[in-house]
């Protein structure tokens, strides 16, 4: 069974920072481009980050704040969040794609984790 699972969501206070994984079974995902997404309370699912064999993409929102890297020994994407603002709070998701055209078309996407919650908020 193909799976993601996304760890490392809470409450942190602005200005903080926290590091998301998404770590996959059943397939390797070195082969894979692994993009985050996030979706807010009546908003939009929005591409966050992603990361492909060799190239890293970020939405204007995050670049400079968000950094995103991978551990294929360890089948693992992480996404380092620092200088957190309360507009970030929303659910994370990973997604792995095998061949990507546009970077954050959900639908090229075939793998979903379940989400991990990022609250912002003092």
């Amino acid at each position: 069974q193909l799976t993601l699972v996304e760890s490392g969501g809470g409450l942190v206070q602005p200005g903080g920072s926290l590091r998301l994984s998404c770590t996959a079974s059943g397939f390797n995902s070195a082969y894979y481009s692994i993009g985050w997404f996030r979706q807010a309370p009546g908003k939009e699912r929005e591409g966050v980050s992603c990361i492909g064999p060799s190239t890293t993409d970020y939405a204007d929102s995050v670049k400079g704040r968000f950094t995103i890297s991978r551990d294929n020994s360890k089948n693992t994407v992480y996404l380092q969040m620092n200088s957190l603002k309360p507009e970030d709070t929303a659910v994370f998701y990973c997604a792995a794609a095998r061949f990507l055209q546009y970077v954050y078309a959900a639908n090229e996407y075939a793998y979903w984790g379940q989400g991990t919650q990022v609250t912002v908020s003092s």
